[in-house]
């Protein structure tokens, strides 16, 4: 099979193709696993944190990619979930313990053992992929392969976080940057909640980031610094910087949450950070959370509410041979919406 390898933690900068792709053998599924034929991969920023160091030290070398669609290729011993055939979505949850007590009582994502697609287990920048058949889910039949890659992450992802929020309809949210995940969230926050507003925030010069939120229902669009209307209620970061944090504090509402969308931040402006100042940006008990990957449940309730909605991710479709230079478009901020690696059939 064909596939996308890391070798090397390395900035862009210093290595702008750390991928190098390779001719692999079509891994066996184990006891209760299955073997997927992967037909598409979206491309999220966790990716670049694991090529540039930002996250865990990933076990290399290791095949990225945990926006995961294809179907049932083989079934491993004792594995009765699917059957072959059946089209199924893989996200950044790979396994964990399932004894201690974070995984007894729902809260997996934050076990010791914790593995990650893509990063402790071969992912899907590959023709194909194991997974343990519990950590795989059903696709609705709405949406199409390259249209579900995105849901897995970006969707998976950010709906947990919006659900962290603690929304009320009629509250207004913010939103701080505007690419794949924020893209979909937006969409959820029209259909649950109509009477809430939202406001996005994107960096200077995204032109067509901005034009898409005010496609999607934005009730006002900013830059990051700007002071929108209002002050927000609730409010999601879904960028890799830290000057979004200050700012969204800054014109957070008394009372209000904001929430994290990141799994590590850049260390370019890491000083931004010691700009908050106490009085104006956490007084009166405004409070800050983080997004710890997600769990199964969550993937279990978002698929069906975006096929509900319905939620239409906007797509750039690349080749496999092309994931480098999607690396480098996403990191200079120039992918609209989400981008999505296609596999030769």
């Amino acid at each position: 099979m064909k596939a996308q390898i890391l070798q090397n933690v390395a900035t862009l900068e210093e290595n702008p193709e750390p991928l190098r792709l390779v001719e692999l053998p079509i891994p066996e599924p184990g006891p209760k696993e299955i073997l997927v034929k992967v037909s598409t991969c979206g491309v999220c920023h966790t990716e670049l944190d694991e090529i540039e160091g930002r996250t865990s030290p990933p076990k290399l070398p290791i095949i990225l990619g945990h926006e995961i669609v294809g179907k049932v290729e083989k079934l491993g011993s004792g594995s009765n979930k699917f059957e072959l055939g059946n089209r199924v979505g893989i996200a950044w949850f790979y396994s964990s313990c399932g004894r201690c007590n974070f995984c007894l009582g729902g809260y997996e994502n934050l076990c010791a053992e914790f593995k990650a697609t893509g990063r402790d287990a071969n992912g899907g920048y590959a023709e194909y992929i194991i997974v343990p058949e519990t950590s795989a889910y059903p696709i609705p039949e709405s949406f199409s392969d390259t249209e579900a890659a995105p849901l897995m992450c970006a969707g998976v992802v950010g709906y947990r976080s919006l659900r962290l929020t603690n929304i009320n309809n009629g509250e207004i949210i913010g939103l701080f940057g505007f690419g794949a995940s924020a893209h979909i969230i937006i969409q959820i926050v029209k259909y649950k909640y109509p009477e809430s507003k939202v406001f996005v925030f994107t960096r200077p010069g995204q032109k067509k980031h901005q034009e898409l939120a005010k496609e999607l229902g934005a009730d006002w669009v900013g830059v990051t610094g700007d002071d929108p209307p209002q002050n927000l209620n609730r409010a999601i970061d879904f960028t890799p910087a830290w000057t979004p944090i200050v700012e969204g504090m800054r014109v957070l509402e008394k009372g209000g949450m904001f929430v994290i969308n990141a799994i590590r931040k850049e260390n370019t402006d890491r000083d931004t950070l010691l700009k908050l100042n106490y009085a104006r940006d956490l007084w009166n008990e405004k409070q800050l959370k983080s997004v710890a990957n997600v769990t199964r449940k969550d993937a279990e309730e978002f698929l069906p509410l975006a096929a509900k909605i319905p939620i239409k991710p906007e797509v750039q479709v690349f080749k496999l041979k092309d994931a480098n230079k999607v690396l480098n478009l996403l990191k200079a901020g120039k992918i609209q919406g989400a981008a999505v690696l296609k596999m030769a059939n």
